[in-house]
C-alpha cells in the first residue's frame, strides 16, 4: 500500500468512525460515551455543535433541555464534558491524591451537608448561609470560596450536576457508585473508551489524553501498561505510516463497509474527528488552531473557525455569527475553494442545517454569503 492510499483509508477511518448516521439523542450519547463541552456560544456551544451531526433533526439547547430526562451526567474525561451514566461508573470513586478516600472538611464539609440538606442548589443559594468570600480558583483567578467547595464536591462524586440554568451548574447530592469496579477493570475500560472516541489516534497523542486524564484521577494507577497490554490481546490494533503510530480498537469495524459521503460539514473545535492537533496536520497537511483565547490582531482562523470536512478533507474553516435575525458566514480555505458545482450544493446544504439548527429563518436579513 503506497503511504497516499494509506493516508486515504486514515482519514476516511477517522470521518467514519465517528460520524455514523443520525440517532436518537440518547442513542447517539450511548455510542459516543462522552461529549466534549465548552461554555463559548459562537454560534453556538461546542457540545451542540458536535451533536448536531450525529443526531436527526437536532437543535441548539437539545443537549441541555433533555439532560435531566436522559439521566446524564457531567464530570472530567480527558476534559470536561457530558456523558452517560456508565461512563462516569468507571471514574468514580476518585481518591484524594494520596491515594485515601476523599473526606472533605471545613466549608466543603459544610456545604455537601448544605446540599443533602436543601436538595437541588443553584452557587447562588448558598450566599446567605455562607457568604461571599473568595478563593484563587484553577486558573489563578478568583471564584466563589463556596463555588470551589461545589466544584471539589462534584469531583469526588459526592455531588453530582442535576441541570444547568442558563448555562449556571445545579447541583444535588450524588449517589454512591453501585458496585465500582476493581481499578485495572476500571483504567482498562476507560482507555479503552478514550482510544475509541479518538480513533484513529496517534499512539503520542493517546498518551498525551490519557495524561489529562490520569492528572484528575491518579487512583487509576499508571495507563501506559494498559495501552501495552491491549496490544498485546489484540483488543487494540495499530499501523503505522510516515513514522506515526496509530491504534484503534479491533472491534470498531463498522466503519469499512461505509463509503465516505461526498458532504460539507462544519465541525466544532473539539469535535472528536479534529480534537487531536497533530493527527489533524498529519492527515490534512495544515495546522488549525482554536483563537477564541488569542489576541485579534494574532488570528489567523477567527474568533472560533469551524474546520470545514469536504468529504474525509478538511479544507478550510469557517466563522459563523447570528446578527439581526440572520446568520453570517466567512469562509476561507487552506488553498482556493472548490470550483465544483457539486461542492457548492454541499456547501449550501450545510449552511441551511445550521440555520435549522440555530432556529433561523432561511434567508433572513443579515445573512451571509459563503
Amino acid at each position: 500500500m503506497t503511504t497516499s492510499t494509506a493516508l486515504r483509508r486514515l482519514r476516511a477511518q477517522a470521518r467514519l468512525s465517528t460520524l455514523h448516521a443520525p440517532t436518537g439523542l440518547a442513542e447517539a450519547l450511548h455510542r459516543l460515551g462522552f461529549v466534549q463541552a465548552d461554555p463559548i456560544r459562537a454560534p453556538a456551544r461546542a457540545q451542540d455543535l458536535i451533536l448536531r451531526h450525529r443526531v436527526r433533526g437536532y437543535r441548539a439547547g437539545d443537549l441541555e433541555r433533555r439532560f435531566t430526562r436522559l439521566g446524564l451526567e457531567e464530570d472530567f474525561l480527558y476534559a470536561y464534558g457530558v456523558m452517560p451514566p456508565e461512563t462516569r461508573q468507571w471514574l468514580h470513586p476518585r481518591p484524594d491524591p494520596a491515594g485515601s478516600a476523599h473526606l472533605p472538611a471545613g466549608l466543603a464539609r459544610e456545604v455537601l451537608d448544605f446540599v443533602r440538606g436543601h436538595g437541588l442548589t443553584h452557587p447562588r443559594d448558598l450566599e446567605a448561609r455562607f457568604g461571599r468570600d473568595r478563593a484563587v480558583n484553577g486558573w489563578g483567578g478568583f471564584s466563589k470560596a463556596t463555588t470551589r467547595a461545589l466544584e471539589s464536591l462534584h469531583h469526588y462524586g459526592l455531588l453530582r450536576v442535576a441541570r444547568r440554568q442558563n448555562g449556571i451548574r445545579l447541583y444535588e447530592a450524588a449517589l454512591p457508585v453501585a458496585a465500582p469496579g476493581e481499578v485495572r477493570e476500571r483504567a482498562h475500560r476507560l482507555v479503552m473508551l478514550v482510544a475509541r472516541i479518538l480513533a484513529p489516534v496517534p499512539l503520542v497523542s493517546l498518551r498525551g489524553a490519557l495524561a489529562l486524564m490520569a492528572r484528575r484521577n491518579p487512583g487509576l494507577g499508571p495507563l501506559s501498561p494498559v495501552v501495552v497490554a491491549a496490544l498485546r490481546s489484540g483488543e487494540l490494533e495499530r499501523g503505522e505510516i510516515e513514522g506515526e503510530t496509530y491504534l484503534w480498537p479491533a472491534a470498531e469495524t463498522g466503519w469499512r463497509h461505509r463509503t465516505v459521503p461526498r458532504d460539507v460539514r462544519l465541525l466544532a473545535p473539539f469535535d472528536p474527528l479534529v480534537w487531536d492537533r497533530r493527527r489533524f496536520e498529519h492527515l490534512w497537511g495544515w495546522a488549525y488552531r482554536f483563537e477564541a483565547y488569542t489576541p485579534p490582531s494574532r488570528r489567523r482562523f477567527g474568533y472560533y473557525a469551524l474546520p470545514m470536512l469536504w468529504g474525509d478533507a478538511v479544507i478550510g474553516w469557517a466563522n459563523i455569527s447570528v446578527t439581526g435575525g440572520g446568520m453570517q458566514v466567512t469562509p476561507d480555505y487552506v488553498q482556493d475553494r472548490p470550483r465544483s458545482r457539486d461542492f457548492h450544493r454541499a456547501l449550501e446544504a450545510e449552511l441551511a442545517r445550521m440555520e435549522r439548527f440555530l432556529a433561523i429563518r432561511a434567508g433572513a436579513p443579515g445573512e451571509g454569503g459563503a
